[in-house]
């Protein structure tokens, strides 16, 4: 290479700027000494830059590797060259050249708030950069993953505009796996087994298997431009207006309305969902459109982040809704006549209120709910009945008022009165919403089955099975299950009925509320398996409730017993249920519903089930009907939701 040569003074009008023009004018003179030397000592430098400039190139497939950390995490790289696909406001995505191992991205992104250097790059542009590798993590959550991404960008320069970005079309280039999350969810409940939070992704960082599992399918993707075709909304939006979709690709669990059914895999290992992904805030400032459950969508193109716990997709622009499912809800068909043939006949309906007061704007409507889509059922198991002052943290206990206040919007459409059956808890000791001291309650028609005669327990008063062989009977009824136990510290006390037919046939009945998942991590968490808060309780509580069953059948084994209400776990998680699905059977494999419509709450990715109702061998042996009501799962909208979880109605013999 010459002095002046056209490269050198290149190199040179980046070293010295307009000062080129004096060296071309030494340089002219190849007699002249300053001349000779100047272009020598310009040559050897401008060398020795594209040579350290050769050498010092990174891809974007270098940085993000085929483990869950870049293997170059802390180091500063250079001449990483990409085409920007989309800008935030606090950086951009780049995308290199595909790497031929589908473990490794070619998406990377850039985080600067530099106005700079945002302002001198545009989608479309392809570019050659410097900065340093970092994993970022959303806050010092210890149970959200890290996102890669490239930190202080230097040097960007535009190496050519307007290219044309084509995305990986989901469903057709690349297919996310069905069933399994992680491979380090191990144990026989996958996801779902105990203990929990046994490994950790970032610290085992194992070599991704996108193949298989879904959390290593969407971290290969991490960076990149994506379309998700035809994506249909698995639920409502959360508060951010963002919300989880599946697109036209193979998935497992769906259900009639469109949704993904938490289930069982072929191989009885739970199956989560993980083809799943969420629709983060759209790019360009635009708002998603307001989902639910089944609705359908526009093709969305973005790109593939994580952040606060989730894989995200983050559209261009805000997709549009294309159809939405029919809002009909069918009511019930399981009514009782009350003839002749009848009498041996008991219907019942499950239903969580979601913290219901004499004053809650939604009582009208449970009411309503009650008369036209459960059909006035024999007795009902209800859940969070608040006390006569709802969330008035005032000392008030009683539910009197409450419940009275919902018996009369029942009767005022409808000919049935209901009695009511409860024990007050104490103050401020069961949990839920602050002052509201939630507790389960039933409701029962006088004029078909009334409570066995017997004094009603108080709020610390244990219920216990006494009586002789083969006819079982309640110290106590109704009664609490264990109310003074540390496994139910914070969290409602079951409630133990028992009652008698017009016929004399008796049933015992227990309603249940276990302890709430609060605390719990996501499914696609860095905890494996994720953190299922408090599954000790849970297990604990399900426990104490088999121990008053088992009582029950010992002194009766033919006694007809009936458990329901909002257990807060799934049937999936066995380690929980064993004792009791040791005694006692779900009521939806009696009655051969079929899996994927087993649900009754929407929450992330799945259709999944919170509430269930066990039957005893008795009941099991004769004609077993139910049918969950999605009312609130299949509301057209979040906030014409009444109640987060759907009711159930179910009819069983005692005879």
């Amino acid at each position: 290479m010459s002095a002046t040569d056209p490269e050198t003074l290149a190199c040179a009008q980046s070293v010295l700027g307009d000062g080129v023009a004096r060296l071309s004018s030494y340089t002219s003179d190849s007699t002249s000494v300053i001349g000779v030397v100047m272009a020598k000592l310009l040559s050897l430098f401008c060398l020795t830059a594209v040579s350290l400039s050769a050498v010092s190139s990174t891809t974007i497939a270098e940085i993000q590797g085929s483990t869950w950390h870049s293997p170059l995490t802390g180091q500063t790289v250079h001449n990483v060259t990409g085409t920007v696909t989309a800008k935030t406001t606090s950086g951009f995505y780049i995308v290199g050249e595909k790497s031929d191992d589908v473990r490794v991205s070619n998406g990377l992104y850039i985080f600067t708030s530099a106005a700079t250097v945002l302002n001198a790059v545009a989608v479309g542009d392809a570019i050659s950069l410097s900065g340093k590798v970092a994993e970022f993590r959303s806050n010092s959550n210890p149970n959200y993953l890290f996102l890669t991404e490239l930190t202080s960008p230097t040097n960007v320069v535009r190496l050519s505009s307007n290219n044309t970005i084509t995305p990986v079309v989901l469903g057709k280039d690349r297919s996310p796996p069905t069933q399994y999350l992680s491979s380090l969810d191990t144990g026989a409940d996958g996801f779902l087994s105990v203990p929990n939070n046994s490994t950790r992704i970032e610290e085992v960082n194992a070599n991704l298997q996108p193949e298989k599992y879904g959390l290593d399918f969407w971290e290969s993707l991490e960076g990149q431009l994506v379309t998700i075709p035809k994506p249909t909304a698995l639920g409502f939006q959360n508060n951010y207006g963002e919300f989880w979709v599946h697109g036209d690709w193979a998935v497992t669990g769906k259900n009639k309305r469109g949704g993904l059914t938490l289930n069982f895999g072929p191989d009885g290992v739970p199956d989560g969902n993980p083809e799943a992904v969420m629709l983060g805030s759209p790019l360009d400032g635009t708002k998603n459109p307001l989902p639910a459950l089944g609705a359908q969508l526009s093709d969305v193109t973005g790109v593939v982040t994580y952040s606060f716990g989730y894989y995200y997709v983050l559209p261009l622009t805000a997709p549009t809704v294309v159809s939405r499912p029919d809002s009909t809800i069918p009511s019930t068909t399981l009514v009782n006549k009350h003839g002749l043939l009848d009498l041996c006949t008991i219907t019942f309906g499950d239903y969580n209120v979601e913290n219901l007061a004499p004053t809650s704007a939604h009582l009208p409507t449970v009411a309503n709910h009650i008369v036209t889509l459960l059909k006035t059922p024999d007795f009902l198991f209800l859940q969070e009945i608040q006390d006569n002052s709802g969330p008035t943290n005032d000392g008030t206990v009683s539910a009197n008022v409450t419940l009275a206040t919902l018996i009369k919007a029942i009767a005022d459409i409808s000919n049935v009165t209901y009695s009511w059956a409860s024990v007050d808890p104490v103050d401020g000791q069961d949990g839920g919403q602050p002052g509201g001291n939630i507790r389960t309650a039933f409701l029962y028609r006088p004029e078909v089955l009334k409570l066995v005669k017997g004094t009603a327990g108080g709020s610390l008063d244990p219920v216990k099975v006494e009586g002789r062989l083969g006819h079982a009977k309640l110290n106590l009824n109704p009664a609490r299950i264990e109310p003074t136990s540390g496994t139910w510290n914070e969290t409602r006390k079951p409630l133990v009925a028992h009652w008698q037919t017009k016929l004399g046939f008796e049933l015992f009945t227990v309603n249940v509320h276990l302890s709430s998942k609060g605390g719990s991590s996501s499914t696609q968490g860095d905890a494996r398996p994720p953190v299922n808060s408090p599954i000790e309780n849970r297990t604990k509580q399900v426990g104490s409730v088999t121990g008053f069953i088992k009582a029950v059948l010992d002194v009766d084994r033919n006694a007809n017993i009936v458990v329901a209400g909002d257990f807060n776990e799934y049937i999936q998680t066995r380690s929980v249920y064993q004792p009791l699905t040791s005694l006692m059977t779900d009521i939806d494999e009696a009655a051969k519903i079929p899996e994927y419509e087993r649900y009754s709450y929407v929450f992330d990715q799945n259709s999944q089930q919170l509430d269930h109702v066990l039957i005893s061998p008795a009941i099991k042996k004769r004609k077993v009907e139910f049918e969950h009501i999605h009312v609130n799962t299949w509301s057209p909208t979040l906030s014409a939701r009444i109640s987060d979880h759907d009711p159930s109605v179910g009819r069983i013999r005692v005879c």
